[in-house]
C-alpha cells in the first residue's frame, strides 16, 4: 500500500492532452512497488480522483501500468510506466479492461479461439532493432521478435486472453529475462523436486506468542492481486504438488486451500501463470498434463547476433555457434549460451581472452570437455586447458 502523501492544494490548470496521464505514470514510477488508488494518486497531483482514476484506466489499458486489485481500484507501475511518464508515444487503449469481459466459468482455452489475433487496439508494433525494456531490477532487455512482434508485446496479450504461456529452452538464454521484462508485476515459485504444495498455498507459521497463523503464499497473492505467477523450472515440480495451480488456471479459476479449513480463493482479473521449462536439465519432464495447461508454447535460444552486439569477443561467438551447430546434430551434449558469452567477456576484461576461453572450457560438462577444447582451439590458435591451481607462488 502506497504512504500516504499531503494532500495538494487543487489547480485549475489546464493540461495539455496526454499530460495528465504523463503526470500519473511519473507518481507510480517514482514509487514502482507501491500501490496507488486513485484517491492517492488525487492527493499527490492536487486533480480530481475521477480524472486520476480515468488516467490510470487508459494507462492500464495501454499496458502503461497494471491494476494490482478491483476494490478497491488500486494501480502500480510496470516495465514501461516510466516510458509513459517521459511522454513515449501512446497506445491506442484496449476496448474493456486488462482482461476480456467474459464471464468467468467459460474456459480460457474458448475465450482463445473466439479472440482475434491481437486485442483491438494494440498495435502489432515488430521488435525494432536496439529496442530496450528495462526490467524490475534495473537490468536492460533487449527485445526479439516472435511471431513478427516485439515478445514482450505477444508475452502482454497471452495475458490479456488469459492464454498460459511456456518457455522452453537452455538455462542461461533469457527466459527469465524476458518474462521479467513482459510483467513487472511477477510473483515467482523457483521449482526443484522439494517443491511442495505450501511454496504455492502457503502454511501456518509459528508466531513468536507460540500461536499459528495461516500465510498465505505466492500463488494465493497472485490470485487475489490480478498479478502473474511465475513458476520457474516447472517441470521440475512433482506432478501432484504442480496439480495444485491447474484449477486456478482453467475456467474455474478458484482454488479451495484444503490446509486452511477448505478456503476458497477467486482469482481476481488480471491473474496470469508463466512457466519455464528446460529440456535439457536432470529430471526435467514435461507431462501431458501441463503441456495441455499451458497452449502458448514457445522455444527460446541464444541470440549470438546480440552477444556481438553486446561486446563480447567475437572469437567466443564463433565458438558459440559452432558448438550449437554441432549440439543441434548431437556431436556434443553442451553449447554456451548468452549467458555464458557474457560472462567471458566480463572475465575477459578483468584478466585476458585466453583465460576467458580457459574458464570457457571448464564451464561445459565434464564429458564434453575435451570436444570444446578443440573448437576452442580451433578459433583462438593456441591450445588451452581448464583453469586449475598451480603450484605455490
Amino acid at each position: 500500500m502506497a504512504s500516504p502523501a499531503p494532500s495538494t492544494p487543487a489547480t485549475s490548470t489546464r493540461l495539455g492532452n496526454g499530460e495528465l496521464r504523463r503526470m500519473v505514470a511519473k507518481v507510480l514510477a517514482d514509487n514502482p512497488t507501491a500501490e496507488y488508488t486513485p484517491r492517492e494518486v488525487a492527493k499527490r497531483t492536487g486533480h480530481s480522483s475521477g480524472a486520476i482514476g480515468n488516467a490510470m484506466k487508459t494507462l492500464a489499458a495501454a499496458g502503461h501500468a497494471d491494476r494490482t486489485s478491483s476494490k478497491p481500484l488500486r494501480y502500480q507501475a510496470n516495465t514501461t510506466t516510466a516510458q509513459a511518464a517521459a511522454g513515449a508515444p501512446p497506445v491506442a487503449p484496449k476496448p474493456a479492461t486488462s482482461t476480456p469481459a467474459t464471464p468467468a466459468a467459460e474456459p480460457a482455452a474458448s475465450r482463445a479461439r473466439k479472440a482475434p489475433a491481437a486485442p483491438t487496439g494494440t498495435p502489432a508494433a515488430p521488435a525494432r532493432s536496439g529496442s530496450v525494456v528495462t526490467r524490475p531490477n534495473g537490468q536492460r532487455y533487449h527485445v526479439r521478435q516472435l511471431a513478427g512482434r516485439a515478445d514482450v508485446d505477444v508475452l502482454r496479450t497471452m495475458r490479456h486472453y488469459e492464454v498460459p504461456v511456456l518457455l522452453y529452452g537452455p538455462p542461461g538464454t533469457g527466459k527469465t529475462s524476458l518474462i521479467e521484462a513482459a510483467y513487472g508485476d511477477l510473483l515467482t515459485v523457483q521449482g526443484d523436486g522439494d517443491t511442495t504444495a505450501a511454496d504455492f498455498v502457503g502454511e501456518y507459521t509459528q508466531n513468536p506468542d507460540g500461536t499459528f497463523v495461516f500465510v498465505h503464499g505466492p500463488l494465493i497473492r497472485a490470485m487475489r492481486a490480478g498479478r502473474v505467477l511465475f513458476i520457474d523450472d516447472a517441470t521440475l515440480i512433482p506432478p501432484t504438488v504442480l496439480s495444485v495451480v491447474y484449477p486456478a488456471m482453467d475456467g474455474r479459476r478458484e482454488i479451495a486451500i484444503k490446509a486452511h479449513g477448505g478456503e476458497v480463493v477467486k482469482a481476481e482479473p488480471g491473474f496470469f501463470v508463466v512457466a519455464g521449462h528446460n529440456p535439457g536439465v536432470h529430471g526435467a519432464i514435461l507431462s501431458d498434463a501441463l503441456a495441455s495447461r499451458f497452449a502458448f508454447q514457445v522455444q527460446v535460444g541464444s541470440d549470438y547476433d546480440l552477444a556481438g552486439q553486446l561486446g563480447v569477443d567475437k572469437r567466443a561467438v564463433k565458438v558459440a555457434r559452432n558448438l550449437a551447430a554441432r549440439h543441434g546434430k548431437g556431436e556434443v551434449g553442451w553449447a554456451p549460451q548468452l549467458r555464458e558469452l557474457l560472462a567471458f567477456q566480463k572475465i575477459a576484461t578483468a584478466t585476458d581472452t585466453n583465460t576467458a576461453a580457459a574458464n570457457l572450457i571448464g564451464s561445459a560438462p565434464e564429458d564434453d570437455r575435451p570436444f570444446v577444447a578443440g573448437v576452442v582451439r580451433a578459433v583462438f590458435g593456441t591450445p588451452l586447458e581448464p583453469l586449475a591451481l598451480g603450484p605455490r607462488i
